[in-house]
């Protein structure tokens, strides 16, 4: 009986390891799976996941109206300074009647967006967080991420969503 009771105990505790071997790996897919630095996206419709995010340090020493061409757009003032090169390239493989992008960062960064149909800027749309929201063209989108004050550099997260 003693044996018995023993090899119980022995599976129980091969069990109660089993479980934590296979959460500890869980958590490090997790980990490995953190947003993209300056990645690029293409995407469609019901898209996953929604949001989509990408990681991005913002700033740079180019005015922001100096590459929009222009001071001002329908979605808001392009301000801030830039690098000369996006920090993103955008590519919807179809229409959008509705999508949204969103600057998550510490603190006061702007967007501006070229792409087919024109360009677009804005500057605290939540908030010191920019974004950009409406109907879009298929195509290729170049997405600056700026930061308000010339030569200051900040980390972003850029949220894609077509939720409203």
């Amino acid at each position: 009986m003693l044996k018995t009771v023993l090899n119980k105990g022995l599976g129980l505790s091969w069990m109660i390891v089993t479980v934590c071997i296979t959460s500890t790996m869980h958590t490090v897919a997790d980990a490995q799976e953190a947003p993209p630095i300056f990645g690029d996206v293409t995407i469609n419709h019901h898209f996953s996941p929604d949001p989509l995010e990408v990681r991005g340090m913002s700033g740079g020493s180019v005015a922001q109206n100096q590459i929009a061409g222009r001071s001002e757009t329908p979605t808001g003032p392009c301000t801030g300074f830039v690098d000369e090169t996006p920090d993103h390239t955008l590519s919807l493989t179809s229409k959008f009647d509705y999508l949204k992008l969103q600057v998550q960062s510490p603190q006061d960064t702007t967007i501006m967006i070229k792409g087919p149909g024109g360009t677009w800027c804005n500057d605290d749309f939540v908030g010191k967080n920019p974004g950009i929201v409406g109907e879009w063209l298929p195509g290729e989108y170049q997405v600056w991420v700026g930061s308000y004050e010339k030569g200051k550099y900040f980390p972003y997260t850029l949220e894609i969503t077509e939720t409203k």
